[in-house]
């Protein structure tokens, strides 16, 4: 008896703490605990539907390794080509490398400027200043000839140059381009730098410049008003026999590797190629013609000429934004290159979107090779080359070992750790090219620079 007792006094204590600690709970966890029970079993929380945007298509869009690592290897060329802008600027096209250190960031170089310039032996020059006995830096022989190689070029290519230029303007709805967007793409065309003052009052009975700063074509040339898929459509037409509606309205279609293939896409993809649409050069007087799928495929037709024009066959996908009211496309320009990876692919590398013509592209750069893109390659392959040992790099070397031994030999603190350049390079009279340095400390201690 008195062992029930026990028990009953047991539970009951159990009870009130039980009690107590539901009291204690605050009343949020409290509805989450009775959320679910036998009488509200049907009133369960819906889950939100995953997002379909642009975003995350472009987040998990197949990738296209061999693209990708070409774009890795064309930030390193841009990087250089934005510290070459900046010596270019200089008299003497050189400069103190304190005050380089000051600009790096607007070439976007987000690393010190000492270990970027030992990045590229073969591309930047170090030197010790022959009056002001500074550390300064210049292009090397190789690299002032092939960018002097690529300005003789595109000079020899200005008919071809304009002849882009004329068909980008006939594209466009009014027959007039932004000067501006033109210069953000002047490398995708082939054109100078400066091709306001030198290429364009060449040819005043082609173009004329409007306000405010606009381009105008005043005469079209009909034999040009051929877009580059309508030489495909022939080829494939010609070639494997396929019958007139196959290859109308159609585009080459390179899908990726790996690229998953869901129930129905087959079918869409071939009522989508047959679909007639308004071709680039043809009359704009009629935008919006049929369906909204029509119309999204003048767009990919206006952007797959837009790109085929290009010397690189791609182009970044910000630049493509400053065309869209004069070729009128009025979509999201980003996201109707995702609905088409046959056709195009965007490249999130090297800090930019970069959209490529697949079709035209291959590991190496354009299928079709072309000289302004020749010249380029080889800058590319000399920015490749990094620190790799060649027989023009064993004469810094003997000097620097020299110079090291006689460092070691004259210093009572134990070996060389490498800070022994700034000094030699101060009392010696001699240049020695592609010199080695050390980071450099606070630009601001520097009096006499540049």
């Amino acid at each position: 008896m008195l062992g029930l007792t026990c028990d009953s006094c047991r539970l009951k204590s159990l009870g009130t703490f039980r009690v107590t600690i539901l009291q204690s709970a605050p009343s949020l966890l409290l509805n989450e605990m009775f959320w679910f029970g036998p009488f509200n079993s049907n009133l369960q929380r819906r889950w939100k539907k995953p997002v379909d945007s642009a975003q995350t298509r472009l987040e998990n869009r197949t990738r296209d390794l061999r693209l990708d690592k070409l774009m890795n290897q064309l930030k390193k060329l841009k990087l250089v080509l934005g510290v070459h802008e900046l010596l270019s600027k200089r008299r003497g096209h050189y400069t103190s490398v304190q005050l380089l250190s000051r600009w790096r960031h607007i070439a976007g170089v987000n690393i010190g400027i000492g270990a970027f310039l030992r990045k590229y032996p073969h591309i930047f020059e170090v030197y010790t200043h022959p009056v002001k006995r500074n550390l300064c830096c210049k292009m090397t022989q190789n690299m002032a000839d092939l960018i002097e190689e690529e300005a003789m070029v595109i000079r020899e290519c200005e008919a071809a140059a304009v002849q882009r230029l004329k068909k980008l303007l006939m594209m466009s709805a009014n027959g007039t381009l932004h000067i501006h967007a033109l210069w953000l793409i002047r490398r995708e065309l082939g054109l100078p730098d400066d091709f306001r003052n030198s290429v364009l009052p060449k040819y005043p009975d082609d173009f004329r410049v409007v306000s405010p700063d606009a381009l105008e074509l005043i005469s079209k040339d009909g034999s040009l008003a051929e877009a580059e898929v309508e030489k495909w459509r022939e080829k494939e037409y010609r070639e494997k026999w396929l019958s007139e509606a196959e290859t109308k309205y159609a585009f080459p279609i390179q899908l990726p590797t790996g690229f998953k293939i869901e129930k129905g896409f087959r079918e869409k993809l071939k009522n989508w190629q047959m679909l007639p649409y308004l071709k680039p050069y043809e009359n704009k007087d009629v935008i919006r013609v049929g369906n909204v799928q029509r119309f999204e495929k003048r767009a990919v037709g206006i952007l797959h000429e837009f790109l085929s024009l290009t010397v690189e066959k791609m182009v970044e996908v910000e630049r493509l934004s400053h065309f869209r009211r004069d070729f009128r496309m009025e979509v999201n320009v980003r996201e109707l290159l995702l609905k088409h990876p046959g056709i195009f692919y965007i490249s999130t590398k090297g800090n930019t979107q970069t959209v490529f013509l697949r079709e035209a592209s291959s590991k190496n750069g354009p299928i079709e090779p072309n000289p302004v893109y020749a010249v380029r390659r080889k800058m590319l392959d000399l920015v490749l080359l990094g620190c790799r040992d060649t027989k023009l790099m064993s004469p810094l070397k003997e000097l620097e070992e020299r110079y090291n031994k006689v460092r070691c030999n004259g210093s009572e603190g134990g070996p060389c750790d490498g800070d022994w350049v700034i000094p030699i390079l101060e009392g010696h009279d001699e240049q020695p090219t592609n010199g080695i340095f050390r980071e450099m400390g606070d630009p601001s201690d520097e009096d006499n620079h540049d």
